[in-house]
């Protein structure tokens, strides 16, 4: 099985593969927890905009220590429009995850079939985009992906 990507991380070095699921995971139950306990009064954008304000906190105190003392200034001269277009996809993201669990979605389902439309879609992005390989076992994995998602809504 080839994790790899254009040989980012070398095998030998698997804690540089490991450490990023980890964060992500840890992050991303955190994350689908305080969405799901998110106050049903309260409008989604008036409190996604503390989280945003939180994450530039955050993400600022984290330059500074990790940067190794760039200049943040130099370092917002090499945006470019991926920062922007990402910036307005996690706002889908945040909301359309607020909003499945607002309209009833169980953690332990809407996540899942999120996730799992979300993995076929990303295979067929990785194939048209980067010319990434589509190969059987894949495709098989994409019908288990649909059964999956038939099994945990029944």
């Amino acid at each position: 099985m080839n994790l790899l990507n254009s040989g980012r991380a070398s095998e030998g070095n698997v804690m540089s593969l490991i450490w990023p699921i980890i964060l992500a995971v840890v992050s991303d139950v955190i994350y689908q927890v305080s969405a799901k306990s998110m106050p049903s009064r309260i409008n989604p954008f008036a409190s996604l905009t503390i989280t945003y304000l939180v994450g530039a906190a955050v993400s600022l105190i984290i330059f500074f220590i990790a940067s190794g003392g760039q200049n943040i200034f130099l370092e917002l001269k090499k945006v470019n429009w991926t920062t922007f277009v990402l910036g307005l996809a996690i706002v889908g993201l945040e909301a359309g995850s607020i909003y499945m669990y607002k309209a009833g979605w169980n953690l332990n389902t809407g996540y899942i079939v999120k996730s799992l439309i979300l993995a076929i879609a990303l295979i067929a992005v990785g194939y048209v985009l980067y010319k990434e390989t589509l190969s059987v076992t894949k495709i098989a994995g994409i019908v288990l992906c649909l059964g999956g998602l038939v099994l945990i809504n029944i």
